[in-house]
């Protein structure tokens, strides 16, 4: 299963297809097959042919490529068809913003599904290997994806790059925030969305260490046109703000929990800000509200900055914090350069991978401008840090630090020191935080 257009002649066929939109092509029921496939495999309904319309245009606006994997030969009667993908797996490529305002493209993995009745055959493997060895060959130095499961991606070379978490903040009485507000914010036309939310995002993707470009669902979700059971959601409100020049450069799209649902709470949809202030004037807003005692995110940063504005910060419960962002080095030193570096440093890496993409003994060093060249280590040489290609991609956007993975015994330090100074390498300009699912 290493090339997924060459057929299996003993179990399985793979293809490997793009979306199409088009109902009166013939490749329609073949990908709207696949996109029920993958509702299947991650327990959702099954999906209208409204729902499929939408989706299989926002597939192909993002130029996805769909894998599906399917039984090569009949199927027992009555069982689900030979037509039905027993595996899906799709990518797009996307900017990841590396730090410091650079962007790098990714190759992003999604909608990975094996049935249970399939298992053990060899499937995930053989579709991750190969794509992963053949966006490198396309000169992609990163691969990324977001896990449902937090046990699957590491013996792939994956490693955990950004958290988030889930907030529940009162807006009762004790919501108050220091400062003044410095733009103004006004309701809007959730319709208003699928024009701006791409512009505004586009300016948070520039500053945001972490943030990967988003996918065209994104306007759809915050404007409601579609919601995540895949009809349009009318619950969906939004609100705007400006700055000082009445420009937008914020949104916060939004949902009212009902009243059965005590206390009475507004479920934030997407928060979306390009600016501090944006962000903090948001909230102020939200905490305005009336009739509502709390506001739900689930998707809120771990180091953030409203815990700080507060007057109280206990206003904030935070639920649970878990890993988002996962990476994996494809060309250790392509990654490694298109990186700045805060600190003019050397440093000798040696990255064991598994896959056989990233290995290797890699010299490292930074100039007092930031950049960076990066060239294979002398035969023998001992590295200052020794890694797998999974905690390469842990520290790549600062998240997570050296010196944390070397008390854990994942990373070994052979020179003392050389951990802290990978961690003041590493680190971005703010906290790396990504906005987007995928």
């Amino acid at each position: 299963m290493a090339d997924p257009n060459v057929r299996n002649s003993e179990k399985y066929i793979v293809q490997r297809f793009l979306a199409v939109d088009d109902q009166e092509n013939p490749a329609y029921d073949r990908c709207s097959t696949w996109v029920q496939a993958v509702a299947h495999g991650f327990h959702q309904e099954r999906r209208n042919a409204e729902y499929l319309a939408k989706t299989l245009t926002a597939y192909r606006i993002d130029n996805r490529e769909l894998t599906g994997v399917y039984v090569n030969g009949g199927v027992p009667e009555h069982s689900l068809g030979a037509e039905v993908p027993v595996a899906t797996y799709a990518t797009m490529r996307k900017a990841l913003n590396i730090g410091f305002g650079r962007q790098l493209e990714s190759n992003l993995v999604t909608a990975v599904t094996v049935r249970g009745t399939h298992r053990r055959n060899g499937i995930l493997r053989g579709m991750i290997t190969a794509d992963l060895a053949g966006a490198k060959d396309d000169g992609l130095a990163m691969a990324a994806l977001t896990a449902s499961e937090g046990s699957i991606y590491g013996r792939f070379g994956f490693g955990v790059a950004t958290f988030e978490r889930s907030i529940k903040v009162d807006t009762g009485p004790r919501f108050r925030l220091k400062g003044l507000a410095s733009g103004t914010v006004e309701v809007a036309d959730p319709a208003a969305l699928l024009e701006l939310a791409p512009t505004i995002f586009e300016r948070v993707q520039h500053v945001s260490p972490g943030s990967m470009e988003r996918q065209e669902y994104y306007r759809l979700l915050a404007s409601g046109s579609i919601g995540h059971d895949g009809k349009p959601d009318a619950g969906v409100r939004s609100a705007l703000h400006y700055d000082a020049s009445g420009i937008a450069d914020g949104y916060v799209s939004y949902r009212f929990k009902g009243w059965d649902t005590k206390p009475y709470t507004m479920e934030i949809v997407d928060l979306v800000a390009a600016t501090n202030a944006a962000y903090l004037d948001l909230w102020r807003f939200l905490g305005s509200i009336d009739l509502i005692d709390q506001v739900t995110w689930a998707e809120a940063p771990v180091d953030d900055p409203l815990t700080w504005a507060l007057e109280d910060p206990r206003c904030i419960d935070s639920s649970d914090v878990r890993d988002m962002l996962w990476l994996r080095i494809l060309d250790a030193p392509a990654a490694l350069s298109a990186r700045h570096y805060p600190i003019a440093r050397r440093l000798v890496l040696g990255v064991r991978d598994s896959l056989g993409l990233a290995g290797g003994t890699w010299v490292l060093e930074s100039d007092d401008d930031g950049a960076a060249a990066v060239v294979e280590a002398a035969p023998g040489a001992t590295p200052d840090l020794d890694m797998d290609v999974t905690d390469l991609g842990s520290i790549y956007l600062g998240a997570v630090s050296p010196v944390t993975l070397a008390a854990a015994g994942r990373i070994h330090e052979h020179r003392p020191g050389a951990a802290f100074e990978a961690q003041q390498m590493f680190a971005v300009e703010r906290s790396a935080h990504c906005l987007t699912h995928f």
